[in-house]
């Protein structure tokens, strides 16, 4: 993603992993398959962008999925500690009907359906018993053990509630996933549907003991401890709901299938981070993903803009006064060629018009956009390539700010989730003049990227 491509795991998480991953043997085979899906998209996998890809990707990769490598009991052992009164206390923390909860915790996953991650907002509450309190750190650390392995969010709820009762051994556990799965829209569909929603939302519910009875008066109370999350109890997915297709990847049109090549190479990758690719729910797996991909197949096309302005520019030049028009949040998506994940955004579109008059419309620069956008890009060139192309037409005067969320800020290490980056590109009189800057600058408004 540029530049915040050199960043690692964050220092401060507590247990990170070491990520040199290079000279083992799942790390070496998942690169050889990384090759091969670039190969079938068409890419140079020696051009310099591209050298260190199957590399990145297979530590990401790792680093997502290391809760495959890591033990509950190996958490929860030590992290119990006693407290008198559990038994028979009421009204004290942990006594009869004394929640503990933990909200808001942070985590990501990766989809089993389509390998694309998705986000988790998690709440844990339970009730102690027998004397023991957990440290609540570790309730968080059990839960990122089960989000760092290919998941649903109903399994990943299931098994976040039975590691803690079966661990901590309490009258019951309480979990709730409020899950977010980024959803691209096709190529084709991008410039048919201007108001594409970016995200599938999905909320779940798991309980054990005393929560095992959703209608229980206890879950009255964590609901209620938990207001002004975005809950809403009425939008809870239910556990034995026909529909339990969540993934963007299971609901798009059917096509053919996939490069066989590309998808043997998926299943390579599925067997090195320690998945079986026959299980059931991960069959589709590698066609999915591969379908995915081809949205970023390098094609080779051009754009044909067929001198559109031409001429009509050279006659605006001549009226008179300068004005700074703009077009503002264009969406865009994109491909990170440096760890094959996805990120998205706006671009905001500022130009210097001659007597006023608007010269080209929206509909052309957002196509200009996703042209750009639907390849194996890095934020900075997407920028730069969005700036000489409206350049091309716009008479030279153009400043482009791309804002973009990238997911693979929060999937190989670095976790920072709601972060995001900036980048500008300035041509003509924008580059000289910074009253040209700050006033189109001033009106690009705030929080415009789409919501994570």
């Amino acid at each position: 993603m540029g530049a915040l491509d050199e960043g690692h795991c964050n220092g401060e998480v507590e247990g990170c992993f070491e990520l040199d991953f290079e000279k083992e043997v799942e790390t070496v085979a998942i690169e050889d398959a990384v090759k091969v899906l670039l190969q079938g998209l068409g890419e140079d996998v020696n051009r310099e962008g591209l050298q260190k890809t199957p590399l990145r990707v297979a530590k990401a990769l790792r680093e997502g999925t290391r809760g495959y490598r890591l033990k509950v009991k190996d958490i929860v052992q030590g992290a119990l500690f006693p407290e008198a009164g559990l038994e028979t206390g009421t009204g004290h923390a942990g006594g009869v009907g004394g929640l503990v909860i933990v909200r808001d915790l942070d985590l990501f996953s990766y989809c089993e359906s389509c390998l694309l991650p998705f986000q988790v907002k998690c709440h844990i509450g339970y009730v102690p018993s027998g004397h023991r309190v957990v440290g609540l750190s570790k309730l968080s650390r059990v839960a990122d053990v089960f989000a760092k392995r290919l998941q649903d969010p109903q399994r990943l709820a299931d098994e976040i509630c039975s590691a803690l009762q079966h661990g901590i051994k309490p009258a019951g556990v309480s979990v709730i996933l409020q899950c977010s799965h980024i959803h691209f829209p096709t190529l084709e569909s991008a410039f048919l549907a201007s108001n594409h929603h970016g995200f599938v939302k999905m909320l779940v519910t798991s309980g054990s003991g005393v929560f095992e009875n959703e209608k229980a008066d206890i879950w009255g109370d964590f609901l209620s401890l938990l207001k002004f999350r975005g809950i809403n109890v009425d939008k809870i997915h239910p556990r034995d709901s026909a529909d339990n297709c969540w993934c963007p990847s299971q609901t798009t049109s059917k096509v053919g299938p996939a490069n066989s090549g590309m998808t043997a190479a998926v299943s390579l990758i599925l067997r090195s981070l320690g998945e079986d690719p026959l299980r059931k729910e991960l069959l589709g797996t590698p066609n999915n993903f591969v379908k995915w991909l081809f949205n970023f197949k390098n094609s080779h096309l051009e754009m044909k803009l067929n001198g559109f302005v031409l001429g009509r520019m050279d006659a605006l030049k001549s009226i008179g006064d300068d004005n700074i028009k703009s077009e503002l949040n264009l969406s865009f998506w994109s491909q990170c060629e440096h760890h094959l994940l996805p990120f998205h955004g706006v671009v905001h579109i500022g130009y210097i018009c001659t007597g006023g008059v608007d010269p080209i419309g929206k509909c052309l620069l957002q196509s200009i956009v996703h042209f750009h956008g639907f390849k194996l890009q890095v934020q900075e060139r997407l920028t730069r390539q969005i700036a000489e192309t409206a350049s091309s037409l716009l008479g030279g005067d153009v400043m482009v700010v791309v804002e973009a969320n990238h997911t693979c800020m929060i999937s190989r290490g670095i976790e920072k989730i709601g972060s995001n980056t900036a980048t500008v590109a300035v041509l003509g009189r924008f580059s000289t003049d910074p009253a040209f800057r700050a006033n189109f600058l001033q009106s690009i408004p705030n929080s415009t990227t789409p919501e994570g």
